[in-house]
């Protein structure tokens, strides 16, 4: 019991405390937002939900608040890749981080040069989730 109580006192220390911050997941399947977005929660950060490429362009204009982007980079409208370069456009200083089933290195290598931050591969590893919102949100 007592190392129960040890374990979950540190998953408590490992979890940030984003009150005050914007997040935008841009991802189109319903599973993987649910993911991130039951893990984001515990952060108290704002969360938003684009389900294509063209609802986060939308949500990005309207919203110069963001804090950060999650960007899958296969969706249906607009991928990841061109909703990350039309972001850059205008704004670049705005994290944002590619999400990708595929883990090639093409992707990593196309989501960096459409100037993407940084890269997640799924299934998303919260350990890694964690140390991306910490070194772009801290």
């Amino acid at each position: 019991e007592e190392k129960d109580q040890v374990s979950s006192a540190n998953n408590k220390r490992q979890i940030m405390d984003l009150t005050g911050r914007k997040i935008l997941i841009a991802e189109d399947d319903s599973s993987n937002y649910l993911f991130i977005e039951s893990y984001l929660k515990q952060t108290k950060s704002a969360i938003l939900w684009a389900r294509d490429g063209k609802e986060a362009l939308d949500i990005f204009r309207l919203d110069p608040s963001l804090d950060m982007i999650l960007m899958d980079l296969k969706m249906p409208e607009i991928n990841g890749i061109d909703a990350t370069r039309t972001i850059r456009e205008t704004n670049q200083k705005i994290p944002v981080i590619a999400l990708t089933a595929y883990a090639f290195a093409d992707d990593r290598e196309n989501s960096i040069k459409a100037g993407c931050n940084a890269y997640l591969a799924k299934p998303i590893k919260i350990e890694q989730l964690s140390e991306i919102l910490s070194s772009y949100l801290k």
